[in-house]
This record gives C-alpha cells, structure tokens and sequence, in this order.
C-alpha cells in the first residue's frame, strides 16, 4: 500500500477488514495502521474508505 508520506508497506489480505471477499484495487483509498513486520513495515486493520 503507498502512504500519503512515507515508504509503501507491505499488505496481507487477511489485514483487511470487512465481510466477505476481502481485496483491494489499485487506487483504492483505505486507512490503515502500519506496525513494524518481520522483514519490513506492514499494514494491518485495513479499511477501505
């Protein structure tokens, strides 16, 4: 995901929140929290706005 400042950081599918088919499209606004992963920043309780 880019963020409005700062690096992209990585998104998993499970991070999004919502009901049924979670997935996103290119250009999609969303919030999110960005949280320190394993190898790089990920984000996590993804909302599509």
């Amino acid at each position: 995901i880019q963020q409005d400042n700062g690096p992209d950081v990585f998104a998993h599918f499970s991070a999004i929140t919502g009901d049924g088919f979670r997935t996103l499209v290119e250009g999609q606004r969303v919030e999110f929290v960005v949280s320190q992963g394993t190898k790089s920043p990920q984000a996590e309780n993804i909302r599509v706005l």
